[in-house]
């Protein structure tokens, strides 16, 4: 797997929470809207994400730990959500939101 330097990471982070911070203050600017989603997409490209906001944790885990521990992260893989117990049912743990997982 290929990552991005680390500095390139931060630098694109501080611009997607820039923006991000600039769209929470004025949501109706078009050109806020659309640099904010630029920024989000090209996090997005960088980390190898589908959403911003998953591209957005995946660099700050990144930048926080050493490589091997992120690759060992990822390879890992977060358990699913629906796991099912041994009489079938799912527990309240298991039936949250994978958006807040």
């Amino acid at each position: 797997m290929l990552l991005p330097a680390k500095a390139e990471v931060a630098r694109h982070l501080r611009h997607y929470r820039a923006w991000e911070r600039a769209m929470l203050v004025s949501p109706d600017d078009r050109r806020v809207r659309a640099t904010f989603e630029d920024s989000g997409y090209t996090l997005c490209v960088l980390m190898g994400k589908r959403c911003a906001r998953e591209a957005a944790d995946a660099a700050e885990r990144y930048l926080r730990t050493n490589l091997v521990t992120y690759l060992r992260e990822q390879s890992s893989g977060r358990p699913h959500v629906g796991v099912v117990t041994r009489r079938g049912r799912r527990t309240a743990k298991d039936r949250r939101s994978p958006a807040g997982a």
